[in-house]
């Protein structure tokens, strides 16, 4: 099972998921073009995606799912509020669309996949978690840490969550007021110091690889998260790194192994 990780950012999210004849999307915010030459890089084309998870419907996660759809005849997976809004802005996905319950595992392919909520400015945003030959879960576009986004990134192998901010840079930053409060608020975007806290937790519960997503590129750095986050795995041996704003990140997933702290 590998995850290739196209895109994490405010400029367009998305992902591939490959296990066995399984391989699905995470997301559809980038361009049709971009997404070809990503899948190209990876061995893949159109024809082999097997259907689409969606998070929710900001534009940077489903920009591209119009001209996408035009590629293939897999479903487009989304809890019932998200594919309401998804209907409204294309009806012509309407016969594509697999309403999924939140909190209960369905099967795409070869995967197992559970959604869960996620705590955004929408009124409803979930995360993923697959599992196959091993077990992979996100969750960003959250301003806060919930047990239910907890328990849904337990225990996984490998995760992708939030680090879209460093506070101080925010907060002195150029953004107005209200955008600055929006983003600090529990239904905004996890800081640095959220993201390493959690990176801890679930490194402790068996967690070896955390990619860090969703990074402002005007409130964040890459070296100011992973200085931050690193910091707070010191002794825990998990791998750390950022995904990319463009260009393919590709990684191994693999079951979880329970994490032995130093004394």
């Amino acid at each position: 099972m590998k995850v290739f990780v196209f895109a994490s950012g405010s400029s367009g999210n998305c992902l591939l998921i490959s296990s066995g004849d399984t391989n699905i999307l995470i997301d559809a915010g980038i361009s049709l073009r971009r997404l070809s030459a990503a899948l190209a890089q990876t061995g893949h084309t159109m024809r082999d995606i097997g259907g689409v998870l969606i998070t929710h419907e900001h534009s940077d996660h489903i920009s591209g799912l119009k001209s996408l759809i035009k590629k293939g005849e897999f479903p487009i997976c989304a809890p019932r509020t998200v594919a309401s809004r998804l209907r409204g802005m294309l009806p012509e996905i309407e016969e594509r669309l697999r309403v999924v319950p939140v909190g209960e595992s369905f099967q795409l392919g070869d995967l197992s996949v559970r959604a869960f909520h996620t705590s955004h400015d929408t009124d409803e945003s979930v995360g993923y978690r697959v599992e196959g030959e091993g077990v992979f879960a996100l969750a960003t576009d959250t301003g806060c840490v919930t047990e239910e986004i907890e328990a849904g990134l337990r225990g996984a192998g490998t995760v992708l969550i939030e680090a879209n901010h460093d506070e101080e840079m925010l907060r002195y930053g150029p953004y107005p007021v209200y955008l600055k409060r929006r983003i600090l608020s529990e239904h905004g975007h996890l800081s640095n110091a959220a993201c390493a806290q959690l990176a801890r937790r679930l490194a402790d519960s068996g967690t070896r690889r955390i990619i860090l997503g969703h990074l402002s590129r005007e409130n964040n750095r890459p070296e100011k998260a992973l200085k931050a986050v690193s910091s707070a795995l010191e002794g825990c041996g998990a791998e750390l790194c950022c995904a990319p704003v463009l260009g393919c990140l590709e990684l191994p997933v693999e079951e979880a192994k329970l994490c032995l702290l130093s004394n």
